[in-house]
């Protein structure tokens, strides 16, 4: 297996995203690694139609987000300049800031969802099936074993 030098991990900062960091530093060793997380803007999940301006509450989760990536990421090792919080779809963010970053591997994790849940799809399968490099897809949640 090939020595991997750029890894993008990318965590939702649930109680899961120590279990994705872990696994990511485990077989980093010399690689540069960098933690990516992804906000949806609120005008996605309540659609264009809503005549509400959600500046005010996304500003206030984009401002805790970066909080808590902060604090995480330097418990793990992981310095400013390899923290990246941006807005969008999760799968799209991600497949571009491993571009931009070189990455050659993307560390995410999978619920190990199927059935109708599969189908709606989800953040892993979305980076998996549109990446040009490697995914790791770490399992977490309750389908854990």
């Amino acid at each position: 297996m090939s020595e991997y030098m750029k890894i993008l991990v990318a965590v939702d900062l649930s109680e899961d995203t120590s279990t994705i960091a872990g696994r990511a530093l485990a077989i980093a060793n010399n690689a540069e690694v960098h933690f990516i997380h992804v906000i949806e803007p609120l005008s996605f999940a309540y659609g264009g139609d809503i005549p509400m301006d959600f500046s005010g509450i996304q500003d206030e989760i984009q401002q805790q987000a970066t909080q808590q990536l902060q604090r995480f990421a330097e418990s793990q090792g992981i310095d400013a300049e390899h923290q990246h919080i941006v807005l969008g779809r999760p799968e799209v963010e991600i497949h571009a800031k491993a571009e931009e970053l070189g990455a050659d591997l993307i560390v995410v994790g999978s619920h190990g969802r199927y059935g109708l849940a599969l189908l709606l799809g989800s953040t892993a399968n979305g980076v998996l099936h549109g990446a040009s490099c490697d995914v790791l897809a770490v399992r977490v949640g309750r389908g854990k074993k």
